[in-house]
């Protein structure tokens, strides 16, 4: 492996005039610092990440940690979409990403201090944890830079990105309101995710605006999956025939929810209206067209690794950003 010991031999100057010259130092004259590049791309040179790393205590490595991602949850490709923005992002600033994952059973085996130090990652950026979460306490409390993707907490070393939940649910429910919808149930996703608490929140406001009650038996849990949607949606129309629209707090579930209306022999959007949550993929191409909120997934992974990135180069900006949502009008909805 050729050395700057080897560079500052063949350029007849000091190991430290080399070492200043490559890593872009202002006091090496360019002649010289022309002649040590040319001659290091000659013998091949390429740096040493581990030796520097044990010198600057820095790795330049971001870690994405992924917590409750199953190969079920790959089909609304929304952590798909976050990791592009994440890995593109980092590799323009000249930061490499680690991916990993945890489960329940790690946790009770490996802190996450441990799990973080193991991988060798300056900071960590955290997906799909749970409210209930036993790392989230310890993130919070940690001295490891990290950014949280949908959960909107702070700490010393913490930030978070996420989209306008509220706002996305609010606009949503005003938009079935503005239809003639006056009974409107809703699929939210489960108490331990905080999107879900925040898109419930816009629901009960779209419906307190209208002077409309909220009726804690029109919600039901989808546990964000389109079985568990399905099940919903025919529960509660079943359960409350006077139900003309259901609000989904995810698309996967909104998917399941005209599933469940086909097979009770009803029909999307002329018996029952449907709006989702997120505008994947396949909301454009399912028959109708589902009605949704569209939020930007690749922009919340972008936004995640340059506020991760900035904390861990010291600089004094904004450690939280909250994301626009807009609604997207389709085919799901119908005017009553």
């Amino acid at each position: 492996m050729v050395t700057i010991k080897d560079i500052a031999k063949a350029a007849s100057v000091s190991v430290t005039t080399v070492s200043r010259a490559l890593n872009g130092y202002d006091d090496v004259n360019e002649g010289t610092r022309l002649k040590i590049k040319t001659i290091a791309d000659e013998l091949g040179y390429s740096p040493n990440m581990a030796a520097r790393s044990l010198i600057s205590k820095k790795t330049k490595t971001l870690g994405l940690l992924l917590s409750n991602i199953t190969r079920d949850s790959s089909k609304d490709n929304i952590a798909y979409e976050v990791l592009c923005g994440i890995n593109d992002r980092s590799g323009e600033l000249d930061y490499d990403l680690v991916l990993f994952s945890t489960t329940p059973q790690k946790q009770r085996v490996k802190s996450y201090k441990t799990l973080c130090q193991e991988r060798g990652v300056d900071g960590v950026i955290i997906m799909g944890i749970r409210l209930d979460d036993p790392y989230l306490k310890e993130i919070v409390s940690s001295d490891i830079p990290c950014v949280l993707i949908d959960i909107t907490l702070e700490g010393p070393y913490v930030g978070y990105v996420t989209s306008d939940n509220t706002d996305g649910a609010l606009a949503a429910v005003h938009y079935l309101l503005e239809s003639g919808h006056r009974h409107i149930a809703m699929i939210n996703g489960h108490a331990q995710a905080d999107v879900s608490l925040l898109r419930l929140e816009g629901y009960r406001q779209a419906l307190e605006s209208y002077g409309i009650p909220f009726d804690e038996s029109l919600v039901l849990d989808g546990f964000f999956s389109e079985q568990k949607g399905k099940e919903a949606a025919c529960q509660i129309l079943s359960n409350r025939p006077e139900v003309t629209a259901l609000f989904c707090a995810s698309d996967l579930m909104a998917l399941g929810a005209m599933q469940g209306v086909k097979n009770m022999g009803k029909k999307v959007p002329e018996d029952i209206s449907i709006i989702g949550f997120d505008n994947i993929d396949l909301t454009a191409y399912c028959t109708p067209a589902l009605t949704t909120v569209h939020q930007h997934k690749y922009e919340l992974g972008s936004q995640a690794a340059q506020i991760l990135i900035e904390m861990l180069e010291g600089k004094d900006t904004t450690h939280h950003v909250m994301l626009a949502t807009e609604l997207i009008h389709r085919e799901s909805v119908r005017s009553i």
